[in-house]
This record gives structure tokens, C-alpha cells and sequence, in this order.
């Protein structure tokens, strides 16, 4: 067995112990925490990259925002796998099966690693053709292809990264994904202007600069967190034998990450489409999007981090059987998700002006739409908070139809097409772009407490069916065997 360092615990189950007993607001608070300040600085990759390519101008600014819904669609397509496998290690961790603790990391690890080979290789190919559709102007092609294209070359370690911590999350262990993006961060915010304006013998890249340098510190990041899974130091110990595919595992995966498939990407085509419908309106319309953007995700940020440490404690608790708190852990994750992004929200609509110009100070009238934007969908921020809250119980819970049926019907139903009439079929122009966001998540709100009420997330127990699964394989083999 590896030695294991002092104070460190040798299986999984010592972190969760602490995590299923007690006062649940420090626990939730044990876990929010440090995932809230990883997300922070993981975001920063956006916002430093936001930072030294506005300094190439507004047309740079827009060949990121351009290209980021179509990577993060990428990206969503493979994610559901991960989120599959994150909600059965924290219930397996509720439930103290080290055993298929182990299993279920590696098999999540190897079909995440092959659907993002497959996923760069077609992003790769088809960047010139989406932004060829989407008629980006010829001032934004260039470097919009170039920062695509190295993107998805590097999609394999965005993806590996991202499952490491998906996995330590799991298992309750949320500080060495801290440690990890802390550095890379600080090496990331050193290479980007290096990359992208070049010193010596390094030539500029100008706005492709800024993801090669992110996917060279994600490479990192990503040797690092998987060497960690390997070496059995934090709670959790990957073997050769677990990475041998698995057939039952991955038709399981299938059922539970399929449906989180199609959430995340109705989410990232959900953003493509409305990246279509903003470019539209001309380059200070899409720059003004995608800095808007940028720092609406940053917002959520806190609100993110709290629904992973609620879907890692709801998980746990259910694998536990502890049901009764697990709602309370809702709640209460829920109100304060509610709380923070409100205040957030309110700061925001103050300072949107100023806001704006530190990524784009030179550009007075991406300035002036971009904080009109903010202003419209700031006051709504608590609302979006509540919602991310509850669909981390449903996520938990392994109810991945039910948050793909919110999301299928936020961007499909009542976003894009609000947007599109308001836009174009009213003298509102972009701004019925920017008064969709807010319409759909005041009605979307009401939905998913709705559904949340309903208390059907309760009766879910997906351990359990595993192992009645299990049982009912073993009885058919002796049935079999005794013929």
C-alpha cells in the first residue's frame, strides 16, 4: 500500500465521516469554500485572457467571444459522462464501497479521455466552417479560427483536469484542486502576454497566444491531478485494472450522462445560437456579449462553487441514507446561493460602467451596451443563484432527465425565441437580446422550485440499484450454472 502522508487519510470514507455528521452549515461551508476559490481562480483563465487580449482591440475581444460558446458546446457534449461519474463516487463514498469508489474514477477518466480526442479532432476540423456560418466579419476570422484550433487541440487536458477535480470533489477532498489551479493560474497570467505579444525569440500570436498558453498550463494542471489518483496519497487510489473498460459500468454511465449530455450542450448550443443572433447586430454587439458574458459567469462563481459542495454533500447523504438531511442541506445551500449572487447582482448594477472598462478600456461603445446589458440581467443574479442550488440536489440525486428537461426548455422554449422576437420584431433591437436573459430566469426559477417541491429527488438511491443489480446478476449465473 503507498505510504500515506501524516494527517492524511488513507480511503475516502475519512473525509466524508465529518462531512455526514454534525452542524451541516460548516460542513457545507468546509466544502463550498475552497471550491468557490478554485472556480475563482479557474475562471481566471477566462479573465486574464479577456484582460491581455482587449488589449489588442475590439475585433480581438470579439474573435474570443465569438469562439468560446462553440468550444464550451464542445465541452458540454462530453461532460455528462463526468457528471455521471461524480454523483455515483459521492454516493458510492456515502455508502462506504471503497471498491467501486476506485472503479467508478477510472472508467469515468478513460471514456472522458476518448470522448475529448474525439471531440477536439472534430472542433478542430469544422472551426473554419462554424465560423464561416456564423458570419463572423474579416477582421474577426483569423484570430477567432486560431484560438478555436488550439482550443480543441487541447480539449484532452481541459477535460482530464476537469474530472480529477470532479473525482476529489467526490470524495470530499477539495484543497489539493485549490493548490493545483493556484499555481497554474499565476504561470498562466505570466505566459498569456508572453504568447500574445511575444519577447525575444518567442514570436507573438496575438490572440491565439492566449490558449496556447492556457492549454500548456492545463497540460499541467492535468499530469498533476491524475498522477495524484495513481498514487493512492488522497483518499482515493487509481490501479491499472480499474482502467480496463468496462461494458456494465459504461452502459450505466450512459443512462445517467446522456441526459447531463444533452443539458450541458442544449446550455453551450443554447449560448452559440445567441452568440449567432448577437453577431448580427455588428462587432460592438458581440464584444459587448462576450465581455458581458464573461463576467456574468464570474459572478456565478460563488454560486457554482456552493451547488458542487451541495450536489457532493446531497450525494453522500443519500448514499447514506440520510435523506431528511439532505433536504435541509438543499435548503439551506439554496438561501444562501440566493443571499450572495443578489448582493453580487446589486454591485454590479452600481458599478457596470467601471466594470467594463477594465476589460475594454478603449472602446467607449462596447462600454456603454456592454454595461447596459449588465444592468438588465444584474437584478436577477440572486434568482439564478437558488436555481444552480437546486439543480446540484438534482444532479445528486442522478435525476439528469430532469435537469436536462429545464435546461431543453430554458434555452429552447422561452430564451432564443424570446430573444429572437424581441430583437428583431421590436424596436428594442440587441437590447431584446440582453431583456431575454431575465424573463427566462424569472419564469425558470418558478419551474424548478416547483419541480423541486414535488420531493421526487428523494427516492432516488443509486448505489442501491447497483447492487440489486449485482444480486440479480449473480442469481441468474447460478441459475445458469446449474443447469
Amino acid at each position: 500500500m503507498s505510504a500515506v502522508p501524516a494527517g492524511r487519510p488513507s480511503h475516502p470514507f475519512a473525509q466524508s465521516g465529518a462531512l455526514l455528521e454534525g452542524p451541516i452549515v460548516p460542513a457545507l461551508l468546509k466544502l463550498a469554500i475552497p471550491i468557490v476559490l478554485a472556480t475563482i481562480l479557474q475562471s481566471a483563465y477566462q479573465l486574464t485572457d479577456a484582460f491581455w487580449v482587449g488589449r489588442l482591440g475590439g475585433a480581438a475581444v470579439a474573435a474570443v467571444s465569438v469562439s468560446f460558446p462553440v468550444i464550451f458546446l464542445m465541452i458540454a457534449v462530453g461532460m455528462g459522462f463526468g457528471v455521471a461519474g461524480s454523483t455515483l463516487v459521492a454516493q458510492y463514498v456515502g455508502a462506504r464501497d471503497e471498491r467501486m469508489v476506485n472503479h467508478v474514477a477510472a472508467q469515468t477518466l478513460l471514456m472522458v479521455a476518448v470522448t475529448s480526442i474525439l471531440l477536439g479532432a472534430l472542433g478542430y476540423a469544422i472551426a473554419p466552417a462554424l465560423l464561416r456560418l456564423m458570419g463572423v466579419g474579416p477582421d474577426v476570422y483569423p484570430g477567432a479560427r486560431q484560438f478555436m484550433r488550439v482550443s480543441f487541440a487541447g480539449l484532452l487536458v481541459t477535460f482530464g483536469f476537469a474530472m480529477v477535480q470532479a473525482i476529489l470533489r467526490g470524495i470530499g477532498e477539495v484543497r489539493l484542486p485549490l493548490a493545483i489551479v493556484l499555481g497554474t493560474v499565476i504561470l498562466n497570467f505570466a505566459l498569456d502576454p508572453l504568447f500574445i505579444f511575444g519577447w525575444g525569440p518567442i514570436a507573438p500570436w496575438g490572440v491565439a497566444g492566449a490558449a496556447l498558453a492556457t492549454v500548456g498550463t492545463q497540460t499541467l494542471a492535468a499530469v498533476i491531478g491524475v498522477s495524484v489518483l495513481f498514487s493512492g496519497r488522497y483518499g482515493i487510489h487509481l490501479k491499472a485494472a480499474d482502467c480496463v473498460p468496462d461494458p456494465v459500468f459504461i452502459r450505466r454511465a450512459f443512462v445517467l450522462g446522456f441526459p447531463a449530455s444533452i443539458e450541458q450542450s442544449a446550455r453551450g448550443l443554447g449560448m452559440t445560437v445567441m452568440t449567432f443572433l448577437t453577431a448580427s447586430f455588428g462587432t460592438v454587439a458581440i464584444a459587448s456579449y462576450g465581455v458581458g458574458t464573461n463576467v456574468f459567469m464570474f459572478v456565478l462563481i460563488p454560486a457554482m462553487g456552493l451547488s458542487m459542495a451541495t450536489a457532493t454533500l446531497v450525494g453522500q447523504h443519500i448514499g447514506a441514507g440520510k435523506v431528511a438531511r439532505a433536504a435541509e442541506i438543499a435548503r439551506l445551500s439554496a438561501w444562501v446561493s440566493f443571499a450572495v449572487l443578489s448582493v453580487a447582482g446589486l454591485v454590479v448594477f452600481v458599478a457596470a460602467d467601471a466594470v467594463v472598462a477594465f476589460f475594454v478600456p478603449r472602446d467607449p461603445a462596447v462600454i456603454a451596451e456592454c454595461a447596459r446589458f449588465l444592468r438588465i440581467v444584474a437584478l436577477t443574479f440572486g434568482l439564478i443563484g437558488a436555481q444552480l442550488a437546486v439543480l446540484g440536489v438534482f444532479r445528486a440525486a442522478g435525476q439528469t432527465l430532469v435537469t436536462m428537461a429545464l435546461a431543453l426548455v430554458s434555452q429552447w422554449v422561452v430564451q432564443f425565441p424570446l430573444a429572437y422576437v424581441l430583437s428583431k420584431h421590436t424596436s428594442l433591437g440587441i437590447q431584446g437580446v440582453w431583456w431575454s436573459s431575465p424573463i427566462t430566469t424569472l419564469l425558470m426559477t418558478a419551474v424548478t422550485l416547483g419541480w423541486y417541491a414535488r420531493g421526487e429527488w428523494k427516492t432516488v438511491h443509486l448505489t442501491a440499484e447497483q447492487r440489486l443489480t449485482e444480486q440479480v446478476s449473480e442469481e441468474i449465473l447460478v441459475e445458469e450454472g446449474g443447469r
